[in-house]
Formats: C-alpha cells, sequence, structure tokens
C-alpha cells in the first residue's frame, strides 16, 4: 500500500515533470477507476496543470480550478511510459495500466493496479473535500505544524489498539500498515497495546517516532524514479517485512503475527517484554 513517503515523492515528481503541460488525449482503460462519471478525467482535455500536491495518501493534480484527484487505494500506482517497469511482489509482470494521460512531446502518465481488484479511483472535482476519503482526512504527521495537541486528540485515552489508530486515516493521515510497524518499534511499543494503556513516556516516544519515521522517509525518498520507490521503501524497513530475521536493534528474531487483513511484524525483546504475540 503507498504511504505518505512514497506519495510524497510520486507528487513532487509529477509536479517536476508537469507544470505547465496541457493534457491531451486521455484514455481510460478500465471503467472502475473513474468515479465522477458525469465528469470523466477526458473532461480536462485542454486544460494546462497548476500544481500537484499530496494529500495523505492521494494525489492532487490541479488543472487551475479544477482537479484531478487519484485516490492509489491498496495497490494503485502511476508511472512514465517508456521508463522502466517495477515488477510486483511476486516477481510477475508489472501491473496493468488502467489510465493513460497524454501531455505531448512523450510525456505520458499511466495509472496503474497491482490488485486482484481494483482499487485506483480518478475524480475531477471542484474541490479534493468533495471526495469522501479526502474530506475526512485527520491531521498529517509530516506537516512542519503538526502538533502533539492534534497527536493527543487522535490517540490519547482510545481504547483501539495503537497499531489500528496508526492507520485510521481520519486520526493520522498517510501511515500505512509498513510505517506503523516501524514507528512503533522505534518507539518500542507494541502494536496490540490499546492506547488508553499507553502512559505518558510511551506517548512522548510514539509522537516523536511517528513525525521523525514518516519526515526522515520523505527526505530519504525524494528524487528517488517512480520505478524505483517500492525497493527503496522494502531496503529500508527495519522490522516490516523482516519477519525471521534479527532486529537491528537487539538481534531478537523479529516475528509476525496477523492484524486484520494483512501481517504486522515487531521485535519480542524491544517491544512485547519478551512475549510472542
Amino acid at each position: 500500500m503507498p504511504e505518505s513517503p512514497e506519495v510524497q515523492a510520486l507528487a513532487e515528481n509529477l509536479a517536476d515533470r508537469l507544470a505547465g503541460r496541457v493534457l491531451g488525449e486521455v484514455d481510460v482503460v478500465e471503467f472502475r477507476t473513474v468515479k465522477t462519471r458525469t465528469r470523466p478525467p477526458s473532461s480536462l482535455a485542454d486544460a494546462a496543470v497548476t500544481d500537484v500536491r499530496r494529500l495523505g495518501k492521494h494525489v492532487d493534480v490541479v488543472f487551475g480550478d479544477d482537479h484531478l484527484l487519484v485516490s492509489l487505494g491498496r495497490h494503485g500506482w502511476m508511472r512514465w511510459a517508456g521508463e522502466p517497469l517495477a515488477a510486483t511482489a511476486d516477481g510477475d509482470s508489472a501491473p496493468p495500466t488502467l489510465a493513460v494521460f497524454d501531455f505531448g512531446d512523450g510525456t505520458t502518465l499511466e495509472a496503474t493496479d497491482a490488485g486482484d481488484w481494483v482499487s485506483l479511483g480518478l475524480s475531477v472535482v471542484d474541490d479534493p473535500a468533495e471526495v469522501a476519503a479526502v474530506a475526512k482526512l485527520g491531521p498529517d504527521p509530516a506537516d512542519a505544524d503538526f502538533t502533539r495537541d492534534e497527536f493527543d486528540r487522535a490517540v490519547r485515552g482510545r481504547r483501539k489498539q495503537i497499531k489500528a489508530i496508526l492507520q485510521e486515516q481520519e486520526s493520522l493521515s498517510g501511515i500505512g500498515n509498513a510505517y506503523s510497524d516501524e514507528i512503533l518499534h522505534a518507539a518500542k511499543v507494541s502494536p496490540v497495546a490499546h492506547a488508553a494503556a499507553l502512559d505518558t513516556d510511551a506517548l512522548d516516544r510514539v509522537f516523536a517516532s511517528t513525525t521523525a519515521t514518516v519526515r526522515d522517509a520523505i527526505a530519504a525518498r525524494r528524487g528517488i524514479p517512480l520505478h524505483e520507490l517500492k525497493a527503496a521503501k522494502v531496503a529500508a524497513m527495519r522490522v516490516h517485512g523482516r519477519a525471521g530475521l534479527s532486529c537491528p536493534v537487539c538481534g531478537d528474531t523479529i516475528r509476525d503475527f496477523r492484524f486484520g487483513s494483512t501481517t504486522a511484524e515487531y521485535c519480542p525483546t524491544c517491544q512485547t517484554g519478551g512475549a510472542e504475540l
């Protein structure tokens, strides 16, 4: 699942390449990606890109007063036509192209989705807040003005597992499964601990780890070609996806466990007092 560091790098890459460019033809290969049927992406033809920005895990391509809101979902991504393709996690062929945006001069942007079901969404709106998933986004830890008060309002006192809260876009936007694992490992907090059970010291660590992990990752991904971002993310992980390997902090074996519809990784010594979940 794309998360804020990689989506930020994607948005900045698009901004660099598309600023001032006029959209030509649009070819929607998979009609289920279009969420605003009365305003398809082709309605933006002949308009120029004025900005590209990230909103949580979404990309907002701005065409003056109009916005093409790209919701990447679980497996969505974007790539430049003609550049190397990033293989899927299982080593099979690259994910299929679901929509093509031609900006002329050989500048062609493709929207892809690697999932078994279509999670990518394309919406043309006057205001990104017209898209429900954007309207309900919580504060973003990547923002320089993100405060401890905002963090406390999202987390403190809640009878819910801290890992789930970190991934809850209405509470804190941009964080997914991978970075929540990394945040909690750095904070030395169990992923299944309820937020209400965390003392002030633990909350201090989670807050500091959340902001540092997200912001450091954004800085590290900046400037990496789009087709290399996923590999860069995987290579940077300390515990996520590392089950069976040694913890880089204490040397214990990293474990995994089922968390909802996915898995989570943690270090028993660093995070759970030696207990296996």
